[in-house]
C-alpha cells in the first residue's frame, strides 16, 4: 500500500480527510492500479511521480472544467506510458483491451454490469 509521504509526494493528487478523492468509479481504479503494480515492484512510487509530473507539465496549458476528470486522464496517461517503458504491456494491447471494453460497453443494456463477454453479442 501507499504510505501516506508518498500520497503527498504525489504531485497535486486531490486528497480529502479519508484520502484520495475520485469522482468517478474508473479514477479510483487507475488509482488502484497504479498502487498495486508498484507494491509489485513493476516500478517505485518515485518512478510513477516522475511520469505523473511529466504529463501534468505537458498538459498544462490545457483548459478543464472538470479538475478531478482532467487529473485523472493525466494519471492514467502517465500509467500507460509508465506500463508501455517498463514492458508489461505494448500500445497495440492497451489499444486493444480499450477496444474490447468499448465493444463491450456498446453491447451491454442499460443498467447492466458491463462485462468483457458482452464485446462480441451484437454488432456495432
Amino acid at each position: 500500500m501507499v504510505e501516506k509521504a508518498q500520497l503527498t509526494a504525489t504531485p497535486s493528487l486531490p486528497i480529502g480527510e479519508d484520502g484520495p478523492l475520485f469522482a468517478e468509479p474508473w479514477q479510483a481504479q487507475a488509482f488502484a492500479m497504479t498502487v498495486r503494480l508498484s507494491a509489485e515492484g513493476h516500478f517505485t512510487w518515485p518512478e510513477w511521480v516522475t511520469y505523473l509530473s511529466a504529463e501534468i507539465a505537458a498538459d498544462k496549458d490545457k483548459p478543464s472544467d472538470n479538475n478531478l476528470e482532467t487529473y485523472y486522464n493525466q494519471w492514467l496517461a502517465a500509467l500507460e506510458k509508465l506500463v508501455t517503458d517498463k514492458g508489461l504491456a505494448s500500445n497495440s494491447e492497451m489499444s486493444g483491451r480499450k477496444e474490447e471494453w468499448r465493444r463491450a460497453y456498446i453491447n451491454t443494456p442499460h443498467g447492466k454490469s458491463i462485462e468483457l463477454g458482452a464485446a462480441h453479442t451484437k454488432h456495432d
